[in-house]
C-alpha cells in the first residue's frame, strides 16, 4: 500500500456499542406501530422480536461515524485529501468492526520548474481584426426593420414563414410551422431550403423540392422532401453609421471619428489578447513543470476530483435551466461517459495543484493576513460584492490565504521562466 494511504481497523464493542443500539431503538420506536402498544411505547425486546436486532445496526453505525473518523485520523497521522472510505468488516449485537481507509497527499518530487525557456507570444493586432471587431460592434447595435412588400429576401435577412413538409405526398410529422422566423444563412434548415427563399417576396408561395442529407435521422436520411413555403414578412438588420451616436452608444464619448474609434478598439483587442497570451503562457509553464515532476495519483484521488468537476458542471447546467439527467439524454451520454471525458482534465488539475503547493513550500512563499485581506478587497471590487461576502464565499481566512498563496506562486513561476 502507498505511503499516503493507511487503513485503520477500529472495533466498537461492549457498553459503547450497546448505548449506540439503545439510542437508535429510542429513535425508531417513535415511528413504528406494534399491535397492543401505543406508538412510541413498544418495549425493546418486543421491537427486536418483531423487527430484528439487525434493523438497528446501520443507523447506529451512521451515528458513530464522526467519532470513528476522528479516532482513525489520530491513529493514522495522515491529513486526508479526499473523504475517507468506510467498510464494515464485522457487525452483530456484541460489536462492530470499522475499516477506515485514509488517503493523504501522495509524495511529490519536484523537477525543474524555473528557467524552462517557455516562449511567450507578443501581442499583435492586425487591421483586419480591428475592422472585424468594429463590424461586430455594429451588428450588436443593429436595428431590425421590416422590409416593404416590394423588397425581396436577401442573405442575412430574417424571413417570417409558414411551411409544411411532405415525404411521398404524405405530411411530414413535425415538418411544419407558422410565423416561423428563419435567418437566411444560419443553416438552420436542411441544405437548399434557405438558399431557395432568396429573392422571394411577401405573400409569395413556393414549393421547394429538396433531399434530406445522408447524416439526417435514419428514417429520413437521403429521402426526397417537398416544402410548401409562404413568406409572411421580411425583416432586415440595419447597421448603425460610424458616427457620433454610435461612439456614444459604445461609451466612447470623447471619440470624434473613425480613426479614433479604431485606436480605442485596438486597445480593447490588445488587452484581450494579453490576457489570452498570459493564460497560455502560465498553462505552458505548468504543463512543462508538472511533466518534470514525479507523483503517483491513485484512482481514488482522481475520482474525487472528477466528482467535484461533475458537481460544478451540474451547477452550470442549472443556470441554463436543465439538470444532469436531461443533459445526458440530449447528448446520448451516460454519467460514466462524462467521468471518462473528465478524467484527463481532472488529472491535470490535481498535478498543477500539487506542483504549486510544492513550489510554494520550496520557495517559502507566504501571505500575511493583511495581504490576503487586501487581495480580497480587490477581488470583491471586481465581483461587485463586499469583502465579507467574498470571505464567506471562500469559507474562511485559511482558504482565502491558501488561494492567495497559490496565485502568488503562479506569479513567481511567470517571473522565473
Amino acid at each position: 500500500m502507498a505511503k499516503n494511504v493507511k487503513t485503520i481497523s477500529i472495533t466498537v464493542e461492549g457498553e459503547k456499542w450497546q448505548n449506540a443500539l439503545d439510542n437508535t431503538f429510542k429513535k425508531k420506536r417513535k415511528s413504528v406501530n406494534v399491535d397492543g402498544f401505543r406508538k412510541g411505547s413498544v418495549p425493546k425486546d418486543i421491537y427486536i422480536k418483531k423487527f430484528g436486532i439487525e434493523s438497528l445496526y446501520m443507523d447506529s453505525v451512521n451515528d458513530m461515524l464522526d467519532s470513528v473518523y476522528q479516532d482513525a485520523l489520530k491513529e493514522s497521522d495522515i491529513t486526508p485529501v479526499i473523504e475517507p472510505s468506510v467498510d464494515i468488516k464485522e457487525i452483530d449485537d456484541k460489536h462492530v468492526v470499522f475499516e477506515i481507509t485514509i488517503t493523504g497527499k501522495p509524495e511529490v518530487k519536484l523537477g525543474e520548474y524555473k528557467n524552462l525557456k517557455i516562449k511567450k507570444e507578443k501581442v499583435n493586432v492586425t487591421d483586419k481584426e480591428i475592422a472585424d471587431e468594429i463590424e461586430y460592434l455594429r451588428s450588436e447595435f443593429a436595428e431590425v426593420k421590416i422590409k416593404d412588400k416590394d423588397s425581396s429576401i436577401e442573405k442575412g435577412d430574417t424571413a417570417i414563414i409558414d411551411f409544411k413538409g411532405y415525404v411521398n405526398n404524405e405530411e411530414l410529422d413535425g415538418g411544419n410551422g407558422t410565423n416561423y422566423p428563419l435567418e437566411i444563412g444560419s443553416n438552420t434548415f436542411i441544405p437548399g431550403f434557405e438558399e431557395a427563399l432568396i429573392g422571394m417576396k411577401v405573400d409569395e408561395n413556393k414549393t421547394l423540392h429538396l433531399k434530406f442529407p445522408d447524416n439526417y435521422v435514419k428514417d429520413l436520411a437521403n429521402k426526397d422532401v417537398d416544402f410548401d413555403v409562404t413568406i409572411r414578412e421580411i425583416k432586415t438588420r440595419v447597421l448603425p453609421e460610424i458616427d457620433k451616436d454610435f461612439f456614444e452608444d459604445l461609451g466612447y464619448d470623447k471619440v470624434t471619428n473613425k480613426e479614433e474609434l479604431e485606436s480605442e478598439v485596438k486597445k480593447v483587442i490588445e488587452k484581450r489578447k494579453e490576457t489570452e497570451i498570459d493564460n497560455d503562457y502560465i498553462n505552458n509553464i505548468l504543463e512543462a513543470a508538472s511533466n518534470n515532476m514525479k507523483v503517483e495519483l491513485s484512482d481514488e484521488i482522481i475520482h474525487d476530483e472528477i466528482h467535484h468537476m461533475i458537481h460544478q458542471f451540474e451547477e452550470q447546467l442549472k443556470m441554463q435551466g436543465i439538470n444532469l439527467k436531461q443533459y445526458c439524454e440530449f447528448t446520448h451520454k451516460t454519467e460514466e461517459d462524462l467521468e471518462n471525458d473528465m478524467k484527463s482534465e481532472a488529472t491535470k488539475r490535481i498535478k498543477y495543484r500539487y506542483l504549486l503547493e510544492e513550489v510554494c513550500q520550496a520557495e517559502m512563499i507566504d501571505v500575511t493576513d493583511e495581504e490576503a485581506l487586501k487581495d480580497a478587497e480587490e477581488m470583491a471590487k471586481n465581483y461587485g460584492i463586499t469583502k465579507d461576502e467574498l470571505i464567506n464565499a471562500f469559507g474562511n481566512m485559511e482558504v482565502l490565504k491558501y488561494d492567495a498563496k497559490m496565485r502568488k506562486t503562479l506569479e513567481f513561476l511567470k517571473d522565473n521562466n
